[in-house]
């Protein structure tokens, strides 16, 4: 989808000069992308990289060292409060409570993002994720498959402009992965939501990008379109320039060049 289809010429998420020091460890190191309205842009990077740090500062769960977070036009340092019900997440690592059922997990979410008539709006995700019959089911109790489509209306629960995504179909069978992904691109496509997606998965990334940014040990290692960086490192798909980024980027393009 063209961002310029979404009303506004604003990017929907600004970064700029972001750093995150733990007592002298540098996990990320003066960062800067823009992710315009509107689009999907993936987060990329082996593990330590700076993937779910950069992730946790941009919902404001963890508070920079250094930089400039804006989103939605407003700054996260000072006014998070203003875009926070606009926004969500979902990981496969962070667990809904286990003894509620799925009903009262989404009524609690919805409740915390301010909706009104929580029960049309739970029993509305219910219909459109298959969740109905399992309402009253504990969470505990799902299989991997029904937890996923969960934590899906948990995050879709308050229609989002901004989705935030930490590897939302890690460990899934291929078959359940690809439904997730194709319920992202529909629901991107009718709210033209704007979808920030770290994942380790090179074909997903490919299916789903308009964008990448490829971070490596907290730096930003290279960025651009998907096909636009298989160009550049002169690779047939993605999953080769993420294997030459990890191992050493600039080696490769001196090679390359």
């Amino acid at each position: 989808m063209d961002s310029s289809s979404c009303g506004t010429a604003s990017p929907a998420i600004q970064v700029s000069k972001l750093t995150k020091d733990y007592s002298g460890t540098m996990a990320v190191k003066n960062i800067s992308f823009t992710v315009e309205r509107g689009t999907i842009v993936g987060l990329l990077g082996g593990n330590g990289a700076g993937k779910t740090t950069t992730l946790s500062m941009l919902l404001g769960v963890l508070v920079p060292t250094a930089g400039e977070i804006t989103i939605l036009g407003a700054n996260m340092l000072t006014e998070r409060h203003r875009v926070l019900p606009r926004m969500n997440f979902s990981s496969p690592y962070v667990g809904m409570p286990a003894r509620l059922t799925v009903a009262e997990n989404l009524s609690i979410y919805a409740n915390l993002y301010g909706l009104k008539d929580i029960k049309n709006h739970v029993h509305r995700m219910a219909e459109g994720l298959a969740l109905t019959e399992l309402l009253k089911t504990p969470v505990g109790d799902l299989s991997a498959g029904q937890k996923t489509r969960a934590s899906l209306a948990k995050a879709l629960i308050n229609d989002p402009d901004v989705l935030l995504l930490d590897e939302p179909t890690a460990s899934l069978d291929p078959d359940t992965a690809d439904w997730v992904r194709g319920y992202f691109e529909a629901y991107h496509k009718k709210a033209c939501a704007t979808i920030l997606l770290a994942s380790h998965n090179m074909g997903e990334v490919e299916r789903l990008c308009h964008n990448v940014v490829m971070m490596k040990a907290g730096v930003i290692a290279d960025q651009g379109s998907p096909g636009g960086l298989i160009s550049r490192y002169g690779r047939d798909n993605l999953e080769d320039v993420f294997l030459d980024i990890a191992r050493d980027a600039s080696d490769v393009r001196e090679t390359l060049s």
